[in-house]
């Protein structure tokens, strides 16, 4: 069977226009209390369950568990599946800023008239409606890290948001959730006499924007009223990188670069998250010590210029080393300039790193990395109902997502050949 992600798209679109905008229940059905059997249920926060349970109610998980152990009232809508694991998380994407259409008006995550930008808001261009967010949702991906991609220094800043489809505001977990920048050749320019042209040039550029949002920070504190600047929302933006509480994300695919950003990290007492890493085997132990986590590239990624030392095998090196990390769809240039994120992970397990650490790489440890672990990433009663449903092992490139639930809300799964 030929299964190839763009087949897929285009016959999603044609079978399923009508679901990017309406909900795949009525609205009644979808108020309805839930009771999720699988045959096995991964909460990946605890051992699997055997004839598992996962009661929804008003959006949140009420109990998950034995089936056997629990008895639920009859105004439960019932659902089945072989196997239920929470919903899915692509802890770095620019899908919903690059759209399906791939002209001028859908793509909103490179802006390249200056290498660096901090202040554009991802939130100010994503579009809920494209149907590549709906397309990823199909696959059991409920929540994702977008924004603007690598490309330049400084390219922008990511959020976090749920696939529902709604609104920009309505669906986000974090509207500023880290600011991307991209080290190596993805940091520099190609056009002649633009700056940064060179590596060392990018980190000067960089300590330079740091040294003046510290100038500017110390000045905001003066006494005087009359003497302190106007805002700057780029200031504002690095002044977030400087205390840790918008972290910078940042591209290095080469063992130098990777370097660069934990010695840039200690020199200004960043928090950071390295994001790609296909060097990363070759400094293990400094990426451990540094205590930073890890991004890292999507599996099936192609391996040329600064990729060229990526391998399927490092998620497994990864978890091997103790180093904290999730795994991405990330950003190339061809269309539908999107990855299923599922089938990165699915390669990934096959390739050293094992089913549940997979499942663990896209779901609780992309939400821990992301700051929303309270809310998504695991079964756990209280958290949202965020889920998956599949008709078999969900790496297996023939399994079907059966529907996928967003806050108590189901949606439809893959659609099966005609």
């Amino acid at each position: 069977m030929n299964r190839s992600p763009s087949r897929n798209l285009y016959r999603f679109l044609l079978c399923t226009t009508a679901f990017v905008i309406a909900p795949f229940v009525q609205a009644d059905e979808a108020a309805m209390p839930v009771a999720i059997h699988g045959e096995m249920v991964y909460p990946v926060s605890g051992p699997p369950i055997p004839g598992g349970l996962v009661l929804v109610r008003d959006g949140k998980i009420t109990y998950v568990g034995p089936a056997e152990d629990m008895v639920y009232t009859m105004d439960h809508r019932v659902v089945r599946a072989k196997v239920v694991v929470p919903g899915l998380i692509d802890a770095r994407a620019t899908v919903g800023l690059s759209g399906l259409l791939n002209q001028p008006h859908d793509q909103d995550m490179l802006e390249k008239s200056a290498p660096m930008q901090p202040e554009l808001r991802a939130i100010d261009a994503y579009n809920p409606r494209d149907p590549l967010v709906a397309y990823v949702r199909s696959y059991g991906i409920t929540t994702v890290h977008t924004g603007h991609a690598p490309g330049m220094l400084v390219s922008g800043q990511t959020m976090v948001v749920k696939t529902l489809g709604g609104t920009a505001d309505g669906d986000t977990l974090k509207p500023a959730a880290m600011t991307a920048v991209s080290l190596g050749s993805a940091g520099t320019t190609d056009q002649a006499g633009k700056s940064p042209g060179t590596r060392s040039k990018a980190m000067a550029m960089l300590r330079a924007e740091l040294l003046k949002a510290q100038e500017y920070a110390r000045k905001l504190a003066l006494p005087d009223e009359t003497k302190r600047p106007a805002r700057d929302l780029r200031m504002e933006t690095m002044l977030r990188a400087l205390d840790g509480t918008q972290p910078l994300l940042i591209t290095a695919h080469r063992q130098q670069d990777i370097m660069s950003a934990l010695r840039l990290a200690a020199e200004f007492n960043l928090s950071i998250v390295l994001d790609g890493c296909s060097d990363a085997p070759l400094v293990l132990d400094e990426i451990k010590a540094a205590g930073f986590p890890v991004v890292l590239h999507p599996t099936m990624a192609r391996s040329f210029g600064d990729l060229e030392n990526l391998s399927m095998e490092t998620a497994a090196k990864l978890r091997g080393a103790g180093v904290p990390f999730a795994i991405q769809s990330g950003y190339e240039s061809y269309v539908p300039k999107t990855r299923v994120v599922l089938f990165e992970a699915g390669v990934a397990a096959g390739k050293g790193l094992g089913f549940e650490s997979a499942l663990a790489a896209i779901t609780l440890n992309a939400a821990r990395i992301l700051g929303v672990a309270d809310r998504v990433g695991s079964l756990e009663v209280g958290k949202d109902a965020d889920l998956a449903l599949y008709d078999g092992d969900p790496f297996e490139y023939t399994t079907r997502c059966l529907a996928v639930f967003i806050n108590g809300r189901e949606f439809p799964g893959e659609r099966h050949e005609p």
